[in-house]
């Protein structure tokens, strides 16, 4: 995918609606599976909330899903719509519902899902420095034994590749930058697209927040954690979507989980 045209460049035409609707109906579908998907992790990692949820995690997971398919969707759509003006999208998937012709191997995937595996290596490294700082979890996760946590975490990384990158990335960061371009009548410089990256990249991990507090409570060493260890994965997920497209994006969101949250349980486990 061609980065962003040169800040001096007038704003392009809106594309048509045809094709930015199919492209977000598939992400729709895919953010409602991925949002059911993630339940078990939750019930696992935040048991003490999930047992005052009066109904069953079918159900639950059944609505989360919905829910997800509707408000993603809708998000998805809009992101798609408002970059077009900034040179930001979903390239493979516009491609093979009939838009314009994309080589998948110029986009480089396989960099791409190494660029995940690093960050998550990056957040594994931070953590093991911020870990000792902790403090005593309030709410542990429940032990549901390394195979269970792994495929729950397995699970939960659908939602953290597609549903969180629709979200962080499709939508956010490119309101951000649309917005800009608006006011300035002109495609953003690069300077301006770090900054979009910086800030859904910290706000990424201020919504990590609300699940670090059900399991440790809040205090300041658990908010640095948090945000900074999600943010430092957002940057990279961030330049991504901006260099190559939301496919690359949503891979190596995808790549970066799997390290996370199935291959470090699994590891732990046998150390």
């Amino acid at each position: 995918m061609p980065g962003p045209v040169p800040a001096t460049a007038p704003l392009p035409p809106a594309a048509p609606w045809r094709l930015d609707l199919k492209v977000a109906a598939v992400w729709a579908l895919l953010a409602g599976l991925s949002a059911a998907a993630v339940i078990p992790y939750m019930a696992q990692t935040m048991p003490e909330r999930f047992a005052r949820i009066p109904v069953s995690l079918p159900v639950l997971a059944a609505a989360q899903g919905l829910q997800a398919l509707a408000v993603i969707g809708l998000m998805a759509l809009l992101g798609l719509r408002m970059g077009h003006r900034v040179g930001l999208g979903s390239p493979l998937l516009a491609r093979w519902l009939g838009g314009p012709r994309v080589a998948a191997a110029a986009l480089r995937p396989w960099h791409s899902l190494a660029v995940g595996v690093l960050a998550a290596l990056a957040v594994i490294g931070l953590s093991l420095l911020v870990d000792p700082l902790m403090p005593e979890p309030v709410h542990p996760p429940l032990d549901a034994g390394a195979g269970q946590s792994a495929l729950y975490g397995f699970l939960a990384s659908f939602y953290g590749g597609i549903a969180e990158e629709l979200q962080l990335r499709l939508f956010l960061m490119t309101l951000l930058l649309w917005i800009v371009a608006r006011i300035g009548k002109r495609t953003p410089r690069p300077g301006t697209y770090w900054g979009a990256i910086v800030a859904a990249a910290l706000l990424f991990g201020a919504g990590h927040l609300q699940a670090a507090a059900q399991v440790w409570g809040l205090d300041a060493v658990v908010v640095v954690r948090t945000v900074l260890l999600n943010a430092v994965a957002g940057l990279a997920f961030g330049w991504l979507y901006w260099k190559r497209g939301l496919e690359m994006a949503v891979l190596a969101h995808f790549g970066a989980d799997i390290v996370l949250h199935v291959v470090s349980p699994l590891l732990a486990a046998g150390a």
